[in-house]
């Protein structure tokens, strides 16, 4: 009985039609910070940081050195007790081991430079990234506004259509003028010919999206645009400029190697003074002693190289980046205020067109229809109302293009959403 009921279970499952899933942009988002091999070899680099801050922390390795070693004796040889067996009455030998010991912290410093080195692998990861995500997200604006045009378009191709084949019978029994037919021929090649080019930029537009989410197979078809609207009616933070100078990516790089450029003047004043060289040796047979145990330091005398040329770089470097930073900052100053003047222009427009009734439009258009084939209104009349319609449509839809687009690039700027 168990049995029946799973068989039934699977067979009510695999009975019901398929059905294309569909995606919100919060989902390709998703699917695009897993997927995107960019970003999966830009994360290899944050990982090599990681593994070059260990290598820094290690100690340099000691030094063995075996020497004096005869592999054979003289009549002047002395006799030396037995080093195994009877093995080594003659037998010279001498082991040095050197350690080398670095002063002034210079180790630790390195390992500073490294860890500041490693914030600018992920600083470099997060900027690809977001600037990705930008691409993603324009390119899911530009398929709004296609998809929308597009249909509006068919809308009128359908109608031009209908009337190139009544006007074309008309013609033939000259109740109508050649004319008027070659007329509204031409319009509707000209329509049909914007309708490739629209189809044309979705096919560029759908393809960025496949490549940045690594989904090829994904159509314009399984895209949810029911957020679109929510977005149309988003403001700008009072506080941008704030949230730009605490994340903007610019900024931070530029902080990161301020800090770098302090590190590098603190390891090359610290290569100033000399690391010790510690050694232990073992000698047989070399010395008045027959088995003799040293200790040794050796070091280098600062007496012509005080690593002043070093010394003089790093502090050029450090003025340098001091100088780069204002520059940053007056750089991220002009392109918030271009943003944010943009973005203001084009939510003025929008507000004075939200009241606009694009339904009422489209049956106007009908009714336009309807008149002129009862010649309430003549051919040109129409023809005049149906390219200032679809002018304005995509005028609001253009605007409605500029507004999301550049507000994306203003949040990818501050380096933050809002």
């Amino acid at each position: 009985m168990k049995t029946f009921y799973i068989l039934l279970l699977a067979g009510l499952l695999f009975s019901q039609p398929g059905q294309a899933q569909t995606y919100s942009l919060e989902q390709l988002e998703a699917a695009f910070l897993q997927n995107n091999y960019m970003l999966i070899a830009s994360r290899f680099q944050v990982n090599q940081a990681d593994a070059e801050i260990v290598q820094e922390k290690l100690w340099e390795n000691p030094t063995l050195s075996i020497s004096e070693v005869n592999l054979w004796s003289n009549q002047t040889s002395e006799q030396f007790a037995r080093l195994f067996g009877n093995y080594g009455r003659t037998q010279q030998i001498a082991v040095d081991l050197e350690q080398l010991i670095e002063t002034a912290g210079k180790r630790k410093k390195r390992v500073a430079i490294r860890s500041l080195e490693k914030n600018d692998a992920v600083y470099e990861y997060e900027e690809l990234m977001r600037e990705l995500r930008k691409d993603l997200r324009q390119a899911y604006n530009e398929l709004y506004v296609i998809t929308n045009d597009l249909a509006k378009l068919q809308e009128s191709v359908a109608v031009f259509a209908n009337l190139s084949e009544t006007f074309k019978r008309q013609a033939a029994s000259q109740n109508v003028s050649k004319a008027d037919w070659l007329r509204i021929q031409s319009e509707l090649v000209t329509m049909e010919k914007d309708q490739v080019d629209l189809q044309a930029e979705l096919i560029e537009a759908i393809g960025v999206l496949q490549a940045l989410t690594s989904m090829p197979s994904i159509s314009v078809e399984q895209l949810s645009f029911v957020e679109m609207p929510q977005k149309l009616n988003r403001v700008v933070p009072l506080d941008a400029r704030q949230q730009a100078y605490e994340n903007n990516l610019g900024i931070k790089r530029q902080k990161n190697q301020q800090l770098i450029a302090d590190k590098e003047l603190e390891l090359a004043l610290a290569n100033r003074k000399p690391d010790l060289t510690v050694q232990v040796n073992y000698d047989r047979g070399g010395n008045i002693m027959q088995d003799f145990f040293g200790l040794g330091v050796s070091m280098d005398l600062p007496l012509f190289n005080r690593n002043k040329g070093n010394i003089k770089v790093a502090q050029y470097q450090i003025e340098e980046e001091r100088a780069n930073r204002s520059a940053i900052e007056i750089a991220l100053d002009t392109r918030l205020a271009s943003l944010t003047s943009q973005l203001m222009h084009y939510r003025q427009t929008l507000d004075r067109w939200s009241n606009l009734d694009l339904d009422a439009e489209s049956k106007m258009l009908e009714n336009y229809h309807k008149n002129m084939l009862s010649k309430q209104i003549t051919l040109l009349e129409f023809i005049d109302f149906t390219q200032a319609w679809r002018a304005s449509y995509q005028s609001m839809l253009e605007i409605q293009k500029n507004y999301l687009n550049t507000y994306e690039e203003l949040q990818f700027v501050v380096g933050n959403d809002f």
